[in-house]
Order: structure tokens, then sequence, then C-alpha cells
């Protein structure tokens, strides 16, 4: 019996709330607006309501720059992933239990595509961003879940504080 994607996926979404991972792709520029779906970690952003910019280095070490990120309640970000590597990364807002959930996912599915609005995939010499509204006070990570990435470390946190 042939199991087709659509039947895996929509398994997986059945199964878990976790996004999927995908291959060499950019988030699709122009698509259909994403769906602003408030998390545990915020809501996905506007461009006029941004308070600050903030830029992210990616490099093939495996590492961001800076990897500790402190936001006020209520802040909206607007995140600039530059991917000074030569390889794919990408950044992906969360918990730490969300993020190692998707991780598990990426393993086991490395080329099947999601585009959130708490993720920038980013090709290598490129540049993505995100804006994300951090509307929960608490403490957030970040990382890149390309398999062999997080593993090697590449994580960071956001310390969402009260106003």
């Amino acid at each position: 019996m042939k199991i087709t994607k659509t039947l895996i996926v929509s398994a997986m979404l059945a199964a878990s709330s976790a996004s999927f991972a995908h291959g060499d792709k950019e988030h699709a520029k122009g698509a259909a607006p994403m769906k602003m779906e408030q998390k545990e970690w915020g809501i996905g952003g506007h461009s006029n309501a941004v308070k600050r910019t903030v830029e992210i280095r990616m490099t093939d070490n495996m590492r961001f720059t800076p990897d500790l990120i402190e936001v006020k309640q209520g802040e909206t970000i607007k995140f600039v992933h530059a991917n000074n590597g030569k390889v794919m990364h990408e950044f992906v807002l969360g918990t730490k239990k969300e993020l190692d959930e998707h991780a598990a996912l990426m393993k086991k599915f490395p080329n099947m595509e999601h585009d959130e609005p708490y993720m920038a995939h980013v090709a290598a010499g490129k540049k993505g961003e995100i804006i994300w509204n951090f509307n929960k006070v608490g403490e957030f990570d970040f990382a890149c879940l390309l398999p062999g990435h997080y593993e090697a470390g590449m994580v960071g946190k956001i310390k969402v504080v009260a106003q």
C-alpha cells in the first residue's frame, strides 16, 4: 500500500501540534497571509507596530549572535536574520518543549514544508525576517532545527520582562 505525503501530514497533524520541517526552500514571499495564532511565546506582529529591529547572525559554527535577547512585554520586534554561513539555517521561536518536538519531527521528515510567522528559513548568504509581538512574560527559546544544527547547540534565549 502506498502512503502519500498528504496522508502522512494529516496523520502527523492529528498526533501533534508541532510544525513540519522543509528542505532548502526559503519561505514564500507574497504568498497568502500567514495565520496569526496566539502562542505561549506571543503572536505574529505587524510592521506598523515594530518597536525595534534586532539583527541575528547565523553561522556555520552553529551559533546565533546574539544568543540572548531581552524584550519588554508588549514589544513588537522585527528580527532580521543574516545567514553568514555556507549552508541553510533557520530561526524558530518557541518553548523548549515545542522546539524539542519540532527537532524530532525534522529528523524523521527533513523535506516536509512549513511556514509559520515565528520561523525564518534562510539560505546561505541571504537574509530573512520575522515580526513578532511578545505579549506574554517569560523565558522562551529560539533555535535552528535543521538536523544536526540543534544538537550542535544552535540555540538562544529570549527573556520577556513585564513593562
